[in-house]
């Protein structure tokens, strides 16, 4: 108990609530089960799509993907020497902010919105529901009102804008829309460039087919490599290392697969 306790006292001092006995730097991690986990290390890659090389690839102890999108795009940029590219990545990476940081950088993202409204779960009317006029500043309700702009404030480290109508109270189909006084719809200050991917997206429904069949493919092959086994070394510097060789080996074997080993060494010497 007094051993308990004193981790206890540690563990309230980390800035995640974790502490790893066996590897200090692992770290809780979401599996595709409900509710389940395990505790270890986020592999991060950036694959072509042409070749399904790895671009670009990298070991973290942080459980979920949500600020990784514009690090590993970059990374990928980088690595391919070209002005302009296109990520294509899961609804596990959305986040406003990542995805205009692409923006910045010349990268085209296509990212899915995690549909996380109760309203649409509960049968009213979405965000989608209501049109945006940029000139005016206001959005346009499933009823013709117009919702004008009333206040901004920072949330969540984002700059929203809020707009809601007066008429709510005497809508005839308020009940499809909202059960409080009135319905209030957030639009953050970069919300164009969300929009604008959702447009891509609309007009690309292959994505996602075109991102399983990329990424996963690396992920698939090495697996079966390296087996039922998890990483055979410990603590985050580590973990890179063992996972660079992995990485290392399976793209000199596609490359070998590609072009052939005595391509592969004219080109290594050149």
């Amino acid at each position: 108990m007094a051993k308990l306790d004193s981790i206890e006292t540690e563990l309230q001092k980390t800035p995640d609530k974790q502490i790893s006995l066996v590897d200090p730097d692992a770290r809780s991690m979401a599996t595709s089960g409900r509710g389940t986990g395990i505790v270890g290390y986020n592999v991060q890659t950036a694959v072509d799509a042409k070749h399904h090389l790895i671009v670009a690839h990298e070991v973290t102890n942080v459980g979920h993907d949500r600020s990784q999108l514009a690090n590993m795009a970059k990374q990928a940029k980088t690595a391919m020497a070209v002005s302009e590219l296109i990520a294509i990545a899961d609804r596990g990476y959305f986040s406003s902010e990542e995805i205009r940081q692409c923006e910045e950088s010349g990268i085209t993202a296509f990212v899915p919105k995690c549909v996380t409204s109760g309203a649409q779960a509960d049968g009213r009317f979405g965000k989608a529901d209501f049109i945006y006029d940029a000139e005016t500043n206001e959005y346009r309700c499933p009823a013709g009102q117009r919702l004008i702009w009333r206040f901004s404030r920072i949330e969540h480290g984002l700059n929203l804008h809020r707009y809601w109508s007066s008429h709510c109270p005497q809508c005839d189909i308020k009940a499809q829309c909202t059960p409080s006084d009135y319905r209030r719809v957030s639009r953050w200050e970069h919300e164009d460039i969300l929009e604008a991917m959702q447009r891509r997206l609309d007009l690309a429904p292959d994505s996602m087919r075109i991102r399983r069949q990329t990424v996963e493919h690396p992920f698939g092959t090495l697996k079966a490599w390296m087996g039922s086994t998890h990483f055979l070394t410990r603590q985050l510097k580590n973990v890179s290392t063992e996972m660079s060789l992995h990485v290392l080996a399976y793209n000199m074997k596609r490359v070998m697969n590609l072009m052939g080993t005595t391509a592969l060494m004219e080109a290594m010497v050149a």
